[in-house]
């Protein structure tokens, strides 16, 4: 702190004068000015650093790549597409506007001209482009490039049919105005726009390291709110406002801390001891006690937890030995005693409750499908397995079970090995991996059963539906089928509503008809999140925003 002096109303005479027969006088001394005791400093303002935890290591943060949870949370904090969500609503994000034209197969965006890269450069139209082209390029490999096939000719580049992006239809109608033409109506294009492959990505940083540039916090170039500043691998990311962000002013925090913490014990541990402010799960065995306190947060979700069959894999490449497996699990016991009655539903379909049916008057989309087997049916199981080769389980060979890193799917996994024991005698051995092993193992159909999840990633059924067309790259089952790709080619082509819902009906009638995933149970999310916490938004996407949260005293 500066100190201040104050020279007022000082003067100094100096007398010039000789003085015969006498030495000269020496001048009189100034005087001091007085100082002015400097003031007592306030008291320093206390960071609002807010503390996450997301579980495991993403696997991308590229936007082009991120397929799972963890991965688009970071890109939902690090980068904006045209629109983005609060809650189930749709707003505006980069696109301050938009037109909708040709019978609803053409879209105008206009993006606002203060959008901002994390580095000061502006966000343009052409950056969508040159980030949507990317995603569909087949060289990028992007698992979620399926989610871009409602542009015009998008499909066709991704798949081969096409050797140049030239025909995709997104157009640079100036810096500031995109034009998107579709192959057809689809009834929630403005929904995808805030799905995370649209993002935009910064071309001349993705061109100077393609593979590298997202995996470090000095080249990981965003248009979103905040800015990573920090990736402890493994351990934490730490993210501090974008300061180029459009709507900076309206962030409250001075710190987003995400953590990857996998174990749930650990997890509360942290929560309940102060360092961390918001859980990503909680542990079965402690919601009894948990939910008793003011910081119980179950969020429902919009998703289904399910296991995969690896249908190219002896012995689940027979239908039967499928059925059999997913007759012979209880779900009620797993959902009341596994999961201690946390709101998990028993699930005999594969898309969840929680969309309206437009083909059903508004009843929901689960209730007039229904399900698809009984809940639990071990002499039908029994029956299947014998028909299939394996009388009592003889001769069938011993089998594993993948999943990721968890207390919970540990937990669901040791039950269904003793369900699979005792009603068919059959035995199965469990395999853990990490995050990131688990799904390049999945990927790659290195397994024979293996756990799973989905949750939506827009407000429609389709994003359960579509993700097991062949040309999908989160379809992990090594199944195909072109009588259900016809199908949902079809529904992504029409326009009439109702009819769509029709067609949804009927591929979901195909898929699970093959039986290539055995679903367990609906989601419910249960979090602990600190009431002093205000002004996240959660979502039933799973992807929970902290962007304009603050922290009360």
């Amino acid at each position: 702190m500066l100190r201040r002096i104050l020279l007022a109303g000082l003067v100094v005479a100096l007398a010039l004068g000789a003085v015969v027969g006498c030495a000269p006088q020496k001048p009189a001394e100034p005087q001091k000015p007085a100082e002015t005791p400097a003031p007592t400093p306030p008291p320093a303002k206390k960071e609002m650093v807010l503390t996450v935890n997301i579980g495991g290591e993403p696997q991308y943060t590229d936007p082009n790549k991120a397929t799972g949870v963890p991965d688009n949370t970071i890109t939902l904090h690090c980068f904006e597409g045209l629109t983005r969500l609060n809650g189930n609503e749709v707003i505006p994000g980069v696109a301050e506007k938009w037109e909708i034209k040709d019978n609803a197969t053409k879209y105008v965006f206009s993006l606002r001209k203060n959008a901002k890269w994390s580095n000061g450069e502006s966000v343009t139209a052409k950056d969508f482009v040159f980030s949507w082209k990317r995603a569909l390029d087949p060289a990028t490999k992007s698992e979620y490039a399926y989610q871009l096939y409602y542009i015009k000719g998008a499909e066709d580049y991704n798949t081969g049919k096409t050797k140049t992006p030239d025909n995709i239809g997104v157009k640079v109608v100036d810096d500031y105005t995109l034009e998107v033409t579709l192959e057809a109506p689809c009834h929630y294009f403005l929904y995808m726009t805030a799905f995370p492959t649209y993002y935009p990505v910064n071309e001349k940083i993705v061109k100077a390291d393609n593979e590298g540039w997202s995996a470090k916090p000095e080249t990981y170039v965003g248009n979103g709110p905040m800015k990573m500043v920090k990736w402890d691998h493994k351990s934490k990311f730490e993210f501090v406002p974008n300061d180029n962000y459009w709507n900076r002013a309206n962030i409250k925090l001075d710190k987003l801390v995400i953590t990857l913490v996998e174990e749930l014990s650990t997890e509360l541990t942290m929560f309940e001891s102060g360092q961390l402010d918001v859980t990503n799960d909680v542990a079965e065995s402690e919601i009894p006690r948990v939910r008793t306190t003011p910081h119980w947060h179950p969020v429902a979700n919009l998703g289904t937890y399910y296991y995969l069959f690896n249908v190219t894999k002896k012995p689940v490449n027979n239908l039967k030995v499928r059925q059999a497996l997913t007759l012979a699990v209880d779900r009620k016991i797993i959902c009341e005693k596994i999961l201690n009655n946390a709101g998990f539903v028993p699930a005999t379909a594969y898309v969840p409750l929680g969309y309206a049916d437009a083909s059903a008057g508004g009843k929901d989309f689960r209730e007039a499908g229904g399900g698809y087997f009984a809940e639990y049916d071990v002499d039908a199981a029994k029956k299947l397995l014998a028909e299939a080769g394996y009388p009592d389980g003889k001769g069938f060979p011993k089998i594993e079970i993948l999943y990721n890193t968890n207390d919970r799917h540990k937990k669901i996994a040791e039950a269904i090995q003793a369900m699979w024991k005792k009603n068919l005698n059959i035995d199965v051995t469990l395999t853990n991996q990490e995050w990131g092993v688990y799904l390049d193992t999945r990927t790659k159909l290195n397994y024979t059963v293996a756990r799973a999840g989905w949750i939506a990633d827009y407000y429609d059924p389709m994003t359960f539906i579509d993700m097991w067309m062949s040309t999908s790259g989160n379809n992990d089952t090594g199944w195909k089928s072109k009588k259900f790709d016809d199908v949902i080619a079809k529904a992504k082509r029409t326009a009439d509503n109702a009819e769509r819902f029709k067609l949804m009906h009927q591929a979901e009638d195909i898929m699970m008809a093959d039986q290539i995933v055995l679903p367990i149970y609906f989601y419910v999310e249960p979090k602990m999140v600190r009431n002093t916490i205000k002004g996240a938004r959660w979502s039933a996407l799973g992807l929970h925003e902290y962007t304009y949260a603050t922290i009360e005293k």
